[in-house]
């Protein structure tokens, strides 16, 4: 009889392990359950949010603007591990303007400032903040990127495109090839290796910098396709999102390299927008994607020809829940948006996955 019941408890515990869940799944994947909601003070509605970027678990940077009496007045958090709160200490946040990309340079933080009608960078170390002013004004600031050694500032004035550098030194302003209309992107990996996404007389066309000139990197973009966002990584593995115009609708597509050859693939995404889109600490793709519950966000996830989808903590009273940018922050994802609760206007939201 012992013999019996001793038979039919490792029965039991076969069967159970083979059916648990967290039998089946990949420790990252084990500590990344389920969203949850982030308190983040508020701001004056309408606000906008520009980006997220972290370096660790322990902090990580929101940038936007909020609205004034006198206009867009820019708008910056920091995130310590433990919780959000407001940034006002860096030079021109009282005044009209608003903040755009935020990057890591080595041990400091750079952000794209866009300050009663010019450009310039903010830059924080550990002795507090300063500003580095661009060798001139733009009347249109269209993108920037920030590496050790290396800045990049994109942008048209009323003589048309312009590519403006910093060596660290001081700036210098940079040819693209001939057709070059304008650069919609730009991001680098290192200060001799970038990558721009540029429209030109023939349609869209991927550049990169070399560290010499930028040139045609010789992508074959799909038909009919325009680029987002290019996510370049250390391992010289390069992921392009963007959206193809296929059959009277738009469907967004991925393109990976795997440093010797691209392939495209098309995941169920519908028409989302990928300039969110980040690679997170299970090795797979995410991006935040327009949701079918108006209580709820909805992300993505992107591993090899697999998509699956989660949704964030419900919201009471919600009807727009918007994650706007995401970042990698160790073993965690950071979202940060807006929400709007029935009644009010839009306000900031963030969330995280896993930690």
């Amino acid at each position: 009889m012992n013999g019996l019941r001793a038979v039919v408890v490792c029965l039991v515990i076969a069967c159970a392990a083979a059916v648990s869940p967290a039998a089946a799944v990949s420790p990252a994947a084990a500590v990344m359950r389920s969203w949850s909601a982030l308190p983040v003070p508020s701001a004056a509605p309408q606000v906008s949010v520009s980006d997220l970027a972290a370096r660790g678990p322990g902090e990580a940077w929101a940038t936007g603007s909020e609205q004034a009496t006198d206009g867009q007045r820019p708008m910056l958090y920091r995130w310590d591990g433990k919780a959000w709160s407001r940034d006002t200490t860096f030079p021109g946040a009282g005044e009209p303007g608003r903040l755009g990309k935020v990057q890591f340079v080595g041990d400091e933080v750079w952000i794209f400032h866009y300050r009663e009608g010019a450009g310039e960078i903010l830059r924080r170390s550990a002795g507090g903040w300063s500003a580095v002013p661009l060798p001139q004004t733009l009347w249109t600031y269209q993108d920037f990127t920030a590496v050790p050694g290396a800045a990049w500032v994109v942008g048209e004035d009323d003589t048309g495109l312009k590519v403006l550098h910093y060596d660290g030194s001081g700036w210098t302003a940079q040819p693209t090839p001939d057709g070059v209309l304008f650069l919609m992107g730009i991001t680098a990996g290192t200060a001799t290796d970038a990558w721009a996404w540029a429209d030109t007389d023939t349609g869209p066309t991927v550049l990169r910098w070399d560290g010499t000139a930028w040139r045609d990197a010789k992508v074959t973009l799909p038909p009919n396709s325009n680029v987002h966002t290019i996510l370049p990584e250390p391992s010289g593995r390069v992921t392009i999102g963007g959206s193809q115009y296929t059959d009277g609708v738009n469907r967004t597509y991925l393109m990976t390299f795997d440093g010797q050859a691209w392939r495209t693939t098309h995941p169920p995404l519908g028409n989302t927008y990928t300039d969110a889109m980040v690679r997170g600490p299970d090795g797979a793709l995410w991006l935040p994607m327009r949701s079918d519950r108006a209580f709820q966000s909805k992300y993505a996830r992107v591993d090899g020809v697999r998509t699956t989808f989660s949704y964030g903590p419900g919201r009471t009273n919600a009807i727009d829940v918007t994650p706007r940018a995401l970042a990698k922050a160790g073993s965690a994802l950071l979202s940060f948006g807006t929400v709007e609760i029935y009644g009010s206007k839009p306000n900031l939201m963030s969330e995280r996955l896993g930690g």
